[in-house]
């Protein structure tokens, strides 16, 4: 099994299939180069595993994630550093990451740390999570976020947010559809983890098609994606109509009884 690290800004623990991933650096768990390398690390070994789901989440009831850290800026870390795979945070650029992951975030989570969220498959957010982008202010620019957020929410909030920085509660949040689901501070580590728990009894080769699926489709015709699949030209596609898995599910449902998924 991977060795996941035990201590330091990123604490990991497995349970079960389940990978959760701490980002802890008091006093607002901002991300400097050698931190967001140590989360690239994780992830792409997660990638690699025999896990199937990660759970993202931060330690403490303030902050989820200001993004960047400017005191490691100020001190010689370059805004164009070397991130480590997966670009900041180890999961925005990191290629064919095809297991779900899920984001618990408590408190304040804006830059850097809002766009490491939208770089997740489900957010749940407490009842005290708050959202930004207030990159404007600073001169600079939310460059991740002007990509994805315009493909997540309405054109017009996403612009709003991105050309003023204002700031969203949870509640407003979960009404334009960025976060799935609003909890109690105190539920939502334990909501986080009955998700992951479901989701690590689920399907893996399907999970994996799904993400591939909807990778492709986001810069695809509908019937160019479609023929893609239909001729098995995705590779996560062609792996579970060939699967013990594939037929598993059919035999399951003929049967009356729950599938017994073994990843292959």
């Amino acid at each position: 099994m991977t060795m996941y690290p035990a201590e330091g800004p990123i604490t990991c623990r497995v349970d079960g299939a389940v990978l959760e991933v701490t980002l802890d650096r008091p006093k607002a768990n901002a991300i400097d180069l050698a931190t967001s390398r140590i989360m690239g690390d994780v992830f792409a070994a997660f990638r690699d595993d025999d896990l199937r789901v990660a759970l993202l989440r931060a330690e403490g009831d303030k902050f989820f994630c200001p993004g960047w850290d400017l005191k490691a800026a100020a001190e010689g870390d370059a805004v164009d550093g070397d991130y480590g795979v997966g670009g900041f945070g180890g999961l925005q650029e990191l290629r064919d990451l095809n297991k779900p992951v899920i984001v618990a975030v408590n408190g304040i989570c804006c830059g850097g740390g809002l766009e490491l969220a939208l770089s997740a498959d489900i957010i749940l957010a407490s009842d005290n999570a708050s959202f930004a982008l207030p990159e404007i202010r600073s001169g600079t620019v939310a460059d991740a976020a002007s990509i994805k957020l315009p493909k997540r929410i309405p054109y017009h909030i996403a612009m709003e947010m991105l050309l003023t920085g204002r700031w969203l509660d949870a509640d407003e949040a979960h009404r334009w559809g960025f976060v799935n689901q609003i909890c109690d501070q105190g539920v939502l580590l334990d909501n986080a983890r009955a998700l992951a728990q479901t989701l690590a009894d689920g399907p893996p080769l399907v999970y994996a098609a799904i993400k591939e699926i909807v990778r492709d489709a986001e810069d695809s015709k509908f019937q160019d994606c479609m023929n893609r699949i239909t001729k098995r030209q995705l590779k996560t596609v062609d792996v579970l109509y060939g699967s013990e898995d594939n037929l598993e599910g059919a035999r399951a449902f003929a049967e009356k009884r729950d599938p017994v998924w073994k990843g292959r």
